[in-house]
């Protein structure tokens, strides 16, 4: 296809220096437009400036927030050691606390069941700690629990080797002290225990744990049986139809060690039993019960 001539435009490049020309043609509707192409230009650049302005403005604040980000987490680190440290002394205590509650109420349980073997009725469990009107209240939880901890254990010790309770259960048919000779009524006597009814063959039990001292025969006490116990405390069984108990066995609380009788210097069927301190009969009757 011809195009006209007027549809091209020429164009004429003057060298200053060299004083020479250059003629380029081109088309007329180009430099029409030329124009809105150097306004295109012109707008994309500033889009890019401003693009370029934007992400560095981006980048800037991130960076910002990133530095924020580690101070703050530099700064929790240095106080997670201490929130630890602080949580697990708040867990030990507890730990220990709850630890000293669980061994109160099961020394408590054990001094329970002794008593109950010996007829007793034991302590109520309900209620562990102190007055809140007493110096106790002034102790930690740890300081007041290691405190009863310590009391019950004494008192669980003297409670299984102190001679406590009855050794059956039955009413008592005479006292510890002088009394009429029931072999001679015209002399008084010193009766060194107390005598419990009871048929031939009810069982007997010891009153304390301990070690079996001496089993047999013993003058008027016919068959019996001495326990040694801790605390310089013995327990005698007399007057015993049967000994079920061999010397130098170990016996605990509640055990039974022997049947009623009627064997020495007896009347008829009954228990004589003594509780003795360093060898010395004691009145068996501030046993029997913890009021005494």
């Amino acid at each position: 296809m011809n195009l006209k001539l007027t549809n091209f435009s020429t164009i004429i490049i003057v060298n200053k220096s060299q004083e020479q020309t250059q003629a380029i043609r081109i088309k007329t509707k180009h430099l029409k437009r030329m124009k809105h192409y150097i306004a295109s230009v012109i707008c994309l650049v500033i889009a890019l400036v401003g693009t370029i302005i934007y992400l560095n403005s981006r980048n800037s604040e991130h960076e910002l927030e990133k530095q924020q980000l580690l101070t703050q987490i530099a700064q929790l680190k240095g106080k997670l050691p201490i929130a630890m440290a602080a949580s697990a002394t708040a867990a030990a205590n507890a730990n220990t606390a709850s630890s000293y509650i669980q061994s109160i109420q099961g020394k408590l349980e054990k001094i329970n069941d002794y008593l109950r073997k010996r007829g007793l009725k034991g302590f109520s469990t309900k209620s562990v700690g102190g007055d809140d009107k007493t110096e106790t209240s002034k102790l930690t939880d740890n300081e007041k629990y290691s405190l009863y901890d310590d009391y019950l254990s004494r008192l669980l010790n003297s409670v299984a080797f102190t001679p406590m309770g009855y050794p059956r259960i039955s009413a008592i048919t005479s006292m510890f002290g002088y009394r009429s000779n029931p072999f001679d009524s015209g002399n008084a006597e010193l009766h060194p225990g107390i005598d419990f009814k009871g048929a031939t063959g009810d069982p007997v039990h010891v009153t304390a744990d301990g070690k079996v001292f001496f089993t047999g025969w013993k003058g008027g006490y016919g068959n019996c049986i001495i326990v040694q116990h801790k605390n310089d405390f013995q327990t005698l069984y007399g007057h015993l139809s049967h000994i079920n108990v061999q010397e130098g066995q170990s016996v605990s609380t509640g055990d039974v060690i022997g049947k009623v009788g009627s064997t020495g210097r007896s009347t008829g069927s009954h228990l004589h039993y003594e509780v003795r301190k360093n060898g010395k009969p004691i009145n068996p009757i501030k046993f029997l019960t913890l009021n005494n």
